[in-house]
């Protein structure tokens, strides 16, 4: 069997595990081995059918409801040992790549991350981002199961046709204290007025060349007409410009818009990894020479503080020309 572990938040399976089932049943119609899921903290996951999983294999223990990397991964690798998957995968989200790394470690199986292609057979090979994605490695992956994350924004989800029901087995063991020293204890939600970074189809980004916090509002404005989010980069971030939660790049977000407008940012190859899943890339930013309109689709070279009103201004004028 193929085992893939579902990444949510409550329930809410997230797209970046919908990517990774797209690749996992992939490998599923490749090698002939059905597609499981392994999931934790509780939720329902019918939606999962739609996806070609075949069983769900559900830790739901109240010691486990919240994350817990060293205790699901305890939960991981007694279904590996128990059932021998060819497979296991994750999305390389933070959570994903900690998991499997964590799982990897319990198991003595050896991990391969940020996979953007897998050829299954013998050899098994992987080409997978290396160096915040500025390389391609070809590897082959070697023991009896192989486990791997997928990289992010690379494989397009989709629903199976004619979907054939899921099977669900509980686990409800108790997690050891011991492996509950990591885990979440509370949470602090973001206000949203529900466009987030990875949900809007524009993002609009700041840089070192906002200035200021107070300069960001020019951004918020140009958001706000087209439905946009506003994200910034660590130099934005770091200067307490914009909060933490919302900045693009390596150590960051991993954004994939339809438009990426970015404000005023040089183009960090740190920065670019956040931002190289968006459709098409229009820079805005007076230095001629910045890196970022080599990988731009568009670029304008000017102040962003004249650039911006102006452009809000125009789509405010057209938008209620109808």
């Amino acid at each position: 069997m193929i085992l893939a572990f579902i990444e949510h938040d409550r329930g809410a399976v997230s797209s970046l595990t919908l990517q990774m089932l797209a690749a996992a049943r992939a490998l599923s119609a490749q090698t002939g081995d059905p597609l499981h899921a392994i999931a934790g903290g509780g939720g329902e996951f019918q939606q999962l059918e739609r996806q070609g999983v075949a069983h769900l294999h559900c830790f739901d223990h109240e010691s486990l409801h919240e994350y817990a990397p060293t205790a699901w991964a305890r939960c991981i690798s007694r279904v590996i040992e128990q059932h021998k998957p060819s497979i296991v995968l994750a999305a390389a989200t933070d959570r994903g790549n900690e998991l499997m790394a964590w799982t990897a470690a319990i198991t003595g199986v050896p991990l391969a991350v940020n996979c953007i292609h897998v050829r299954p057979g013998e050899p098994f090979q992987v080409i997978r981002q290396r160096y915040g994605g500025s390389l391609l490695e070809e590897a082959n992956l070697h023991g009896s199961t192989r486990m791997l994350t997928t990289a992010l924004h690379v494989f397009e989800p989709a629903e199976v046709e004619n979907a054939l029901p899921m099977t669900v087995e509980t686990i409800s063991a108790a997690a050891d204290e011991k492996d509950r020293r990591a885990r979440v204890v509370s949470r602090e939600e973001t206000q949203s007025a529900g466009v987030n970074l990875h949900t809007a189809r524009v993002v609009v980004g700041g840089g070192r060349g906002v200035g200021s916090a107070e300069g960001f509002r020019v951004l918020e404005e140009l958001a706000g007409v087209i439905n946009g989010a506003v994200g910034g980069s660590r130099v934005a971030t770091n200067n307490g410009w914009r909060p933490h939660a919302v900045q693009v790049g390596l150590t960051g977000n991993r954004i994939a818009p339809v438009l990426y407008i970015a404000c005023g940012i040089s183009g960090a190859i740190q920065h670019q990894v956040g931002c190289k899943g968006a459709k098409r890339i229009l820079v805005i930013n007076k230095d001629r020479e910045a890196p970022f309109f080599r990988r731009a689709d568009h670029g304008v070279i000017g102040d962003l503080h004249e650039i911006l009103p102006a452009l809000t201004a125009e789509i405010r004028k057209r938008k209620s020309a109808g």
